[in-house]
């Protein structure tokens, strides 16, 4: 069954408050296709001490390993956060559908706040974009946590 966007960003939500509660800075990720979440994933830079442990990336991996494949052709990203430029390059290569995110990022955003790598002329595959969906609270579970990391 195929939800709304919605629907899947607060699936996006609930992995991010994981991280949330491992002290990560709470971006999570979800993978769709066909209606049916078929991975997650959600920010674990600081517990694993990896710089590429971001929630697409985990995701990506995962819908990767469960379809045996590495193009993920039909297949949907849902993301709490922008896309950085190593994650929105992931998403070109892995030849993932769409992109729908919450909160821009307006330091780093490469799906259009910084830059747009995944329309960049010069790559090969385009993903649709669709920001914006439930950005407030996608902002609101981010600020909360800068907040707090600021007053400690």
């Amino acid at each position: 069954m195929v939800h709304s966007d919605e629907y899947y960003m607060k699936a996006a939500l609930r992995q991010a408050n994981k991280a949330l509660a491992k002290d990560e800075a709470p971006v999570g990720a979800i993978i769709v296709k066909d209606g049916r979440i078929i991975a997650h994933g959600y920010n674990e830079r600081e517990t694993k001490n990896d710089a590429t442990a971001h929630a697409e990336i985990t995701a990506i991996k995962q819908a990767c390993r469960k379809l045996s494949s590495w193009r993920l052709i039909g297949c949907e990203i849902f993301v709490t956060l922008e896309p950085c430029a190593m994650c929105a390059g992931a998403i070109v290569l892995a030849r993932l559908d769409r992109v729908v995110f919450g909160a821009t990022d307006p330091k780093a955003g490469a799906c259009g706040s910084v830059m747009n790598v995944v329309h960049h002329p010069a790559l090969n595959h385009f993903p649709s974009l669709t920001p914006g969906v439930l950005a407030e609270h996608c902002s609101e579970i981010l600020s909360g946590f800068f907040k707090n990391l600021r007053t400690r």
